[in-house]
């Protein structure tokens, strides 16, 4: 079924984050990684200040800028390792895990994310999730991959009820599909963040 957009809406950053549902499913389409980090790290922050438990797949080079980040705004990371308020995995290594021959085999997909949600709701608190797993596959060309994986998170997402947020570098984009593939993309979401400009745009389908 194809979704169409429906509503606008401009919200500043704080307003944004915190009136983000437990089910949704957010993206960015940035344009440099100064303007991801910085929303990564007001979405974690924000997690970490509402006591929630933060789950965050990414690359090697996101993660360790992001927690550059978080402790130069006084969270310390490694105390909140051994809480399991803070759980961090490598994007690449997790996609080894279920990917079989350029596709995300749900079966083990699903193993996958239920053994890092396990382990996150052992505090019984909210979660909070962040995946760049989506931006991995998608800069290797395999296109249908992430569509489909984007729809096995939105399963999850539903199912478990925790909120998700993921990314994409604009450059990931040619000119050529970049209105194609943005839809695509954004309409396996609930909402989407502008990450060309300053402040935030969210859309509902």
């Amino acid at each position: 079924m194809t979704q169409t957009h429906t509503k606008w809406i401009k919200a500043d950053t704080e307003i944004f984050w915190g009136e983000i549902a437990p089910t949704d499913h957010v993206v960015q389409i940035y344009e440099n990684d100064e303007i991801f980090l910085d929303t990564l790290a007001g979405y974690v922050g924000g997690g970490i200040k509402n006591d929630d438990t933060v789950i965050i797949i990414a690359t090697g080079e996101h993660l360790a800028l992001l927690e550059k980040r978080l402790e130069s705004f006084g969270i310390h990371v490694n105390h909140l390792v051994t809480e399991d308020r803070y759980i961090a995995l490598d994007a690449e290594e997790t996609l080894a895990r279920f990917m079989v021959n350029g596709w995300p085999d749900q079966a083990l997909f699903n193993k996958t994310v239920s053994a890092i949600l396990t382990k996150a709701k052992k505090r019984d608190k909210k979660i909070r999730a962040f995946g760049e797993m989506v931006a991995v596959l998608w800069s290797q060309g395999l296109n249908g991959a992430t569509v489909q994986l984007e729809h096995l998170w939105n399963e999850f997402c539903a199912s478990q009820e925790f909120c998700l947020f993921c990314a994409y570098p604009k450059t990931g984009f040619t000119n050529g599909d970049l209105s194609a593939s943005l839809d695509h993309i954004c309409c396996a979401h609930s909402k989407m963040i502008n990450g060309a400009v300053p402040g935030l745009r969210e859309v509902h389908y």
